[in-house]
């Protein structure tokens, strides 16, 4: 089986309650996880074989959550290449904001500049809905595991 690094980027804990239970998910299907809530760089330095899964929300006008914020610095600052990383991204917001899952959208965006690869679509729940972003989170993660043949 897999290993997933889960990078959570959280205000209010609502990011890191779906990372808990998509960590749970996978290890039911015999991956191996680790949740970084505090993300840094050498999360994914040290690791580059192992897939990498953003959970992150967005708060004030599209703004990363402050946790994560050095982490996206650090990959703007440093730079680094990865041709070799593969990644799943999921964002949440409310939809009634211009700025509905930027902070997400800035997170891929540099991760493809840098020559990572992400795996399927990203993930945008809309908080406001009303539906359960667990059970939209596992849907959207078996159905982009199995178009990628993650084993």
């Amino acid at each position: 089986m897999s290993h997933f690094t889960l990078l959570v980027g959280s205000t209010l804990g609502c990011a890191e309650d779906l990372a808990e239970d998509l960590a749970d998910h996978l290890q039911s299907a015999g991956h191996t996880t680790v949740i970084h809530t505090s993300p840094q760089l050498d999360h994914i330095l040290i690791a580059p074989d192992h897939y990498l899964l953003l959970i992150c929300s967005t708060h004030g006008a599209g703004d990363l959550p402050d946790n994560i914020q050095p982490f996206f610095e650090a990959l703007q600052q440093q730079a680094p290449h990865f041709p070799k990383l593969s990644y799943l991204a999921v964002g949440l917001g409310d939809s009634s904001y211009d700025t509905f899952c930027h902070a997400i959208q800035k997170l891929d965006q540099t991760l493809t500049a840098l020559g990572a690869t992400r795996i399927g679509d990203r993930l945008e729940i809309d908080v406001s809905a009303g539906d359960p972003p667990e059970q939209q989170a596992q849907i959207w993660l078996d159905r982009n595991l199995n178009e990628a043949m993650i084993a």
